[in-house]
This record gives structure tokens, C-alpha cells and sequence, in this order.
């Protein structure tokens, strides 16, 4: 009997009969993706209209993303000898979308403007792909293309990953013979080096509130474009050493972002972009950056290919991509996603460029072997934990400034999972209702609540985090994340002048149909396993014990499953006297296995021991120190 909690992929995902073990495999993905676009285009080719939902920007430039960024796999695709049939509608699409005369005009590009995001997507077709692309069209419409896309470059762009955006249009111009201002491309080049911090990675913006965003813009933008960068302009050679060193030294911490089963683990914005975060692996093979052995870089690619096609992110009835990550689900956007913003996974696609017979191709695929149990990064401030199927980021909680959508719960959590991903707050008045999976939220009146959501000190010592927070300003949270085997400890003193209550989660497990999960709780323990067989539980560790439950939250607020269960402890914290929490965690996809492991917790270590280590071995996280750009 099918288990109807589950969602059957092959109805909402049309690559999910595809094994990705193959070039063949993947331009197959291309198209698969693509096709259920044809009947979206408008009647002047220019727009690609999903439905009637929007964004933070106008109609035209939603529709422009659904028209534009299925280039970034399409362009790749065709370079490397793959055929693509539809030509004629991307040719009539720019000639009618920069043409001021036309209803589907796309509108004259502003200054910080969302159509700067997609001309990135027609430069790098240009780059790639003029001969089908530019070349066929007359010389009214390629001068509409050549003055919409100079407008684009020449304004001004937002001061982060965007600066990208001219770099990667200018690319495209001068492979067709315009010639561009090289002096605002280099000074854009120039402000993305400022945006460097050390051993591979970047921060994503110049606001100063934002100095410690840290997030999946490393992969599949700063080092995606720097790499392509990289391929196209080699006499730029002292910028392009610099973009290839940066990229080796990153990859050797990305592949820690990613499960044994191939899933990655889903941490910060977009993340509606789903398959984009493998581009990296695409990205070193086309700059010939061999890291890491070929099969194993084309391991990681394929495998996150893989688990990408087993879930049910696509509308059933037409195979569209849809706002959301695992599943449909438009809570977890950002303000600045449309129905067309998905798209950008296409940037997957990449490596299709190189050919057949090209060692990443080639190469027999490889599992990641020897990497680290427990992997610290302490420029980021970051520790992943791997276990069989299941990786575990404990993070110290970088800043990411105040403009993002929900910021603390994708950014400040203390734990991210690739398996358990993380969940959105859905009710700001509604404490005893709250998720706060891998959080501790404070309430003082039972109704409102806080977490952390900035971080005053950040420091590691070998693979302990710590930071020291303040939900309000008179109060003080200190908190150590220590790994422990399959478990995590978590260690909280909190000082109040009022009295708080609190709730902090475990790992959100699935929740299925016809209450089929195990829930037991006892005084200060609680742990479900799921029909789904998998296990979470949290362990209270305190001396002064809080009680135990299992919260059952708002439907699609976690990102991986759309109803869940989660372990939670409820405490006090009284006004004037300081206490100590502590909390041993543990989950996996292997229910059984991880059950057993539950009878055997981790001991606690003391503030005072904690304390001592970082005396002797703590170091302030990279990110939190005042940022002076390059030396």
C-alpha cells in the first residue's frame, strides 16, 4: 500500500525517471525543465508569464525572468554541441522585449533595477551562443539588444553579488564587437575584491550591517561568475590567478555542505533556486580547476542532481517549477521572487559546455572519502557534522543586516540540516504555537517572542562555537554549540531582569498521515520517529530541568516537509537570577539505528570548562571583526 503522506515525485517532477549518470542524462535535464515553458511564452515571444502572482518589481521584469534565465543551462548546452530547437522564440523575444515600440517592451532599465539580474542571463548567452542568438537577427534589433543591454551595464548596480551583473553583460557585448567602458567594468571588478574576506570566502553586500552574510551567493555567484570571469578573459591574468586560488580554497569547504545522499543543506536566502548551489562543480570543471579528483567533484554534481529529482518541486498538471524548495511552498520566499525566479537553477547546467570525451565526463563517478567527521570553518564561523544520509551545520550566526525576510530563522538558527532542513516562524503572536526547531525563542508576556537574530560576540575554539546574543537589550543569552558524535550539545546562560519564558526545539522530523509517527514524551526528554523512519529527540541537560513536549506547527512552515513534529523544552527563566540550560540533540534519516543511540547521551560539559577553552584555544569568528577589504 502506497503511504499517501508521501508525495509520489514522478507527478510533480519531470526529471524524476532521470539517473544523472550521464551528459546525456543532464541535456536531457536542460530540456526537460524547459519544455514546460513553451506554451507560457507570450504572443511577441518577450515574456514568460507563469501566473498572476508578483514581486517587489513590475510585471515586465517577472516575465523577463521566466524568458531569460532558462539561458543559463539552455547557452551552455547548446556550446558544447547539444541541439536546441527553439531558437526562434529567443530571437523574437529580444527583438520585441528591447524594442521601445512594442507592447512587450521590457522597459527601460533603472538603476538598481531587477532587470539587471536578467541581462546577466543574455550576456552570458551572448557569450556563449552568439551564432544563435544575436547574429540571426537584423541590424534594427540588434542595435535595440546592444542599447537595452548598454543601458543595464551602465547604471547603477546593487553592492553585492549584483556588480556581477555589467561584468558578465560586458563579456557578452564584446563577444558580438561592442565595445563597452572597461574602466566601470574594472571598477566594479575592483568593489567585487573589496567583498572578499579570506580562505575562499566572500561576503554578499557593502551595507556594513550586512559584512557577515554568508550564504549559498558563494557558490552559485561570487565564485560561478569570478570562475566564468576566469574562462573568458585569461589576460586578465593576475585577476583571474586570484579568482581560480579563491575558487580551490572554497570548493575544499563546499563539498562539507553537502550529504553522503547527495542533498545539500539548505541555509539563507534564495534558496528557491534549488540546483543552482551545484554550479560550482560545473563552474571548476569549465575553468579546469581540479580540486578535487574528477570523479569526485563529478560525484558531488551528480549525486545533488539526483536528490533534486526525487522531490516534488514542480506543479503536477504541467511541470512548471514552482516558488518554494522540497515542495511548493511560497512562505519561504523572498520579497524579490516571482513565479520566473526558479529559473535560475539552470545555472546547474553549466558544465554541458565541455565535451563529451572532457574528464569530468569521463571520469568514473566517485563518493566523497575522506573528508571529516566534523569539519570547522572558523572564518565563517561554521561546523558541519556528517553521519550516514544526514550533515548537520551548527553555525555561530553570522550577520546578514535586516532587509531579508525572515532572517533569524535562515540565518541564526544554531543547527541546519540537509535532511531536516529548517522552518519559518509563521505567527509573531503566537509563542506557545511556535515552531523553533534548532532555536531557543524567549517570550516575556506569552504571546510575542524573540531569538537570536544578532549576534554582539562570535568565537570558535577547535569545533565549539560561541556567541554571545541579546534578544532585548537587558538581556543576555551566552551560547556554545559543541558536536558530539551523532549528537549536539547545546549550552545557554541567560541572565533577565524579568521573568522569561522559553521554548527550544529539536530537529523538525515528518509528519504523516493518520497520526502513524511515534510520539513519546517523558519529564525532560521528548523524541518522534517518524512512519517516514526517521528519528528526532532533545534532551534536556539542565540542572534545572525544563519539561518536554512534541509541538505539532502550522502546516508548510519547514522547508523540507509540509507538516512536521518537533521535539521542544519549555523552561523559565526568573527575573534577577541567572540559569543555565543545556540540551543534548540528535536525529536521522535511519530511525531504528538512531533510537538506539538515544539511550546513550552525551554529558554536558560545564560553563566553567567551556569557559577555560576558549581562554586557551577560542578565536574571534573572521566575519565578526571590522571589515578593511583587501591588504
Amino acid at each position: 500500500m502506497i503511504d499517501s503522506s508521501v508525495v509520489t515525485p514522478s507527478r510533480f517532477n519531470p526529471l524524476s525517471a532521470n539517473p544523472f549518470l550521464t551528459r546525456d542524462d543532464v541535456i536531457a535535464a536542460v530540456h526537460g525543465l524547459f519544455n514546460p515553458l513553451l506554451p507560457c511564452f507570450s504572443e511577441g515571444k518577450a515574456r514568460v508569464q507563469l501566473d498572476a502572482s508578483g514581486a517587489t518589481c513590475d510585471r515586465a521584469a517577472c516575465d523577463l525572468e521566466g524568458f531569460a534565465r532558462p539561458l543559463f543551462g539552455i547557452a551552455p548546452m547548446v556550446a558544447g554541441g547539444a541541439s536546441f530547437e527553439h531558437w526562434d522564440l529567443y530571437r523574437e523575444g529580444l527583438k520585441n522585449g528591447t524594442d521601445p515600440q512594442h507592447p512587450e517592451y521590457w522597459g527601460k532599465v533603472l538603476g538598481l533595477d531587477q532587470r539587471q539580474v536578467e541581462a546577466a542571463a543574455l550576456g552570458y548567452a551572448l557569450l556563449l551562443v552568439p551564432q544563435h542568438i544575436y547574429e540571426p537577427l537584423d541590424d534594427t534589433a540588434k542595435s535595440n539588444l546592444v542599447n537595452w543591454l548598454l543601458n543595464s551595464r551602465n547604471g547603477e548596480h546593487h553592492g553585492n553579488n549584483h556588480k556581477y551583473f555589467r561584468v558578465i553583460v560586458d563579456l557578452g557585448l564584446e563577444k558580438v564587437g561592442v565595445e563597452v567602458n572597461r574602466q566601470m567594468t574594472d571598477q566594479y571588478l575592483d568593489d567585487l575584491d573589496t567583498l572578499y574576506i579570506d580562505d575562499g570566502w566572500y561576503r554578499d553586500g557593502d551595507d556594513p550591517g550586512d559584512t557577515r552574510r554568508i550564504d549559498y551567493y558563494n557558490p552559485f555567484a561570487m565564485h560561478y561568475y569570478g570562475l566564468v570571469y576566469a574562462k573568458a578573459r585569461p589576460q586578465d591574468t593576475e585577476r583571474c590567478m586570484r579568482y581560480r586560488d579563491r575558487a580551490r580554497k572554497f570548493a575544499l569547504h563546499f563539498q562539507h555542505w553537502f550529504a553522503d545522499t547527495g542533498a545539500n543543506v539548505p541555509y539563507g536566502r534564495s534558496l528557491i533556486y534549488r540546483q543552482a548551489v551545484c554550479a560550482f562543480w560545473g563552474a571548476l570543471a569549465v575553468a579546469g580547476e581540479e580540486v578535487l579528483p574528477w570523479g569526485v567533484i563529478k560525484g558531488l554534481y551528480l549525486r545533488n542532481l539526483r536528490w533534486w529529482s526525487s522531490q516534488p518541486i514542480t506543479r503536477s498538471n504541467d511541470g512548471i517549477l514552482t516558488v518554494g524548495y522540497a515542495y511548493p511552498n511560497q512562505f519561504m520566499a523572498e520579497r524579490y521572487n516571482s513565479s520566473g525566479s526558479p529559473w535560475w537553477a539552470l545555472k546547474a547546467f553549466t558544465p554541458l559546455q565541455l565535451p563529451s570525451d572532457h574528464p569530468f565526463w569521463t571520469a568514473e563517478e566517485l563518493p566523497l572519502t575522506g573528508r571529516n567527521t566534523v569539519a570547522p570553518m572558523p572564518v565563517v564561523g561554521m561546523v558541519f557534522c556528517h553521519q550516514p544520509g544526514h550533515t548537520v551545520l551548527l553555525t555561530a550566526g553570522p550577520e546578514t543586516g535586516q532587509q531579508m525576510r525572515f532572517s533569524p530563522e535562515k540565518y541564526k538558527k544554531f543547527a541546519y540540516s540537509s535532511r531536516y532542513g529548517f522552518s519559518i516562524e509563521s505567527d509573531s503572536r503566537a509563542f506557545k504555537l511556535g515552531a523553533f526547531d534548532s532555536i531557543i525563542a524567549f517570550s516575556d508576556d506569552g504571546n510575542h517572542y524573540r531569538v537570536r537574530e544578532h549576534c554582539v560576540e562570535a568565537h570558535i575554539a577547535g569545533n565549539v562555537l560561541f556567541s554571545l546574543w541579546q534578544p532585548w537589550h537587558d538581556v543576555k543569552v551566552e551560547t556554545w554549540l559543541i558536536p558530539s558524535g551523532p549528537w549536539h550539545i547545546r549550552v545557554h546562560r541567560i541572565s533577565s531582569p524579568r521573568k522569561l519564558s522559553t521554548i527550544e526545539g529539536g530537529f523538525a522530523a515528518p509528519r504523516t498521515d493518520n497520526q502513524g509517527d511515534e510520539v513519546h514524551r517523558e519529564q525532560t526528554s521528548s523524541w518522534v520517529l517518524s512512519k517516514l523512519g526517521d528519528f528526532s529527540g532533545i534532551l534536556d541537560l539542565s540542572s534545572s530541568q525544563r519539561s518536554a513536549r512534541v509541538n505539532t506547527p502550522h502546516g508548510n512552515t519547514n522547508l523540507m516537509f509540509p507538516r512536521t513534529l518537533i521535539p521542544q523544552l519549555m523552561g523559565e527563566v526568573e527575573a534577577n537570577v541567572p540559569v543555565t540550560f543545556a540540551c543534548a540533540v540528535l536525529a536521522g534519516p535511519d530511525g531504528k539505528t538512531v533510537n538506539e543511540v538515544w539511550t546513550s547521551p552525551p554529558v554536558a560539559p560545564s560553563v566553567k570548562d567551556l569557559e577555560e577553552l576558549f581562554q586557551k584555544k577560542g578565536v574571534q569568528v573572521e566575519v565578526t571583526k571590522p571589515f578593511v577589504g583587501l591588504a
